[in-house]
């Protein structure tokens, strides 16, 4: 057996995403964040903005146009999302149908604003019926958790088989009490202490993480000073469980990517704890005088797979149980 089988006993693992989701709305932008991941790599999503993106009147022809850069040859590592504006909206059926003719290229489809686990399933009931037709099943479904009703089913839209991620829409959420919670709430230090957002923070981690999703922290407004961004990716990470975070420029990429990635220094921890755990079979081992056994194992094959989705070179004495067989969490 592979030793993510034994492992996880026939459990689906939890999934893992790249851990920076870059939002690009304009024409030249989305060209520009195209152009970054050709450069970088695989190791940060990107996801076309049809909601904000799209000027008022040019909703269709903004909709084609996300279709057409999905379906390029410039889509090197189809790992290039788009988000449709909200199931209310008179333009969502419309940009389903057209951003899904793409479907065989498009990494994910994210749901905005929407109000209840019925909802969402009525979304993708939609999405399905176009993705199927250009011969995609079971497209990913990415979802933003940014009003009451959303939050309070939370762990219903998280359990939903075709939802892989869900993110925490800060602005629509906090604007969504009506002054009762300040505005100094939508960034740092505010969002990581005010009870109504961290809560609405756990919660989104807590639903994620109880069904095996990909939790995606929220925007950091600023774009001028790098180390607020990562000091807000450290926080999400290390405070909150937040496996992901969005970007919104690209210059908050970098400091994302750096703030989610495992320390060379605990990857090489992991390698060395489950290459003697592979020499027994999997069975307890002591190492460095701590004793470890498959529930740290677990823990330290999540590493190296969080490592892999980054980039990193991984030890010799794991890369070959890593890379191959059906650990791959995409």
């Amino acid at each position: 057996m592979h030793p993510s089988e034994v492992l996880f006993q026939g459990n689906r693992q939890p999934l893992l995403l790249p851990v920076c989701d870059h939002y690009a709305g304009s024409e030249k932008l989305m060209r520009k964040s195209i152009a970054l991941q050709q450069e970088l790599g695989p190791v940060f999503d990107i996801t076309l903005d049809c909601e904000d993106g799209a000027s008022a009147g040019n909703e269709e022809a903004h909709a084609r146009l996300v279709a057409e850069l999905l379906l390029s040859d410039d889509n090197k590592f189809n790992r290039i999302g788009a988000r449709v504006h909200d199931v209310a909206s008179p333009h969502f059926a419309r940009d389903v149908a057209i951003i899904c003719a793409a479907a065989p290229k498009l990494a994910y489809l994210v749901l905005p604003k929407v109000n209840s686990a019925r909802e969402t399933k009525d979304a993708i009931a939609l999405v399905n019926r176009h993705a199927k037709a250009a011969g995609r099943s079971d497209l990913p479904i990415h979802v933003l958790i940014e009003t009451h009703g959303a939050l309070h089913e939370v762990h219903a839209i998280a359990a939903l088989p075709q939802v892989e991620c869900l993110s925490f829409g800060i602005m629509d959420f906090v604007s969504a009490h009506y002054g009762a919670v300040p505005g100094n709430a939508m960034r740092t230090p505010g969002q990581f202490v005010h009870p109504l957002v961290v809560r609405a923070k756990l919660e989104i981690a807590a639903a994620c993480h109880a069904h095996g999703k990909v939790p995606s922290h929220n925007v950091t407004t600023e774009i001028k000073d790098t180390a607020v961004v990562a000091n807000d990716a450290q926080r999400a990470a290390a405070e909150f469980g937040y496996t992901r975070m969005w970007s919104i420029h690209p210059s908050q990429i970098k400091p994302v990517v750096k703030a989610f990635t495992p320390r060379v220094s605990e990857v090489h921890e992991a390698a060395a704890i489950l290459h003697e755990a592979a020499q027994v079979q999997w069975g307890p081992i002591s190492l460095n005088g701590r004793l470890h056994d498959r529930a740290s194992y677990r823990y330290y094959w999540t590493v190296l797979q969080r490592a892999k989705l980054a980039g990193l070179t991984l030890p010799e004495s794991v890369a070959a149980m890593i890379n191959n067989g059906p650990s791959d969490p995409t």
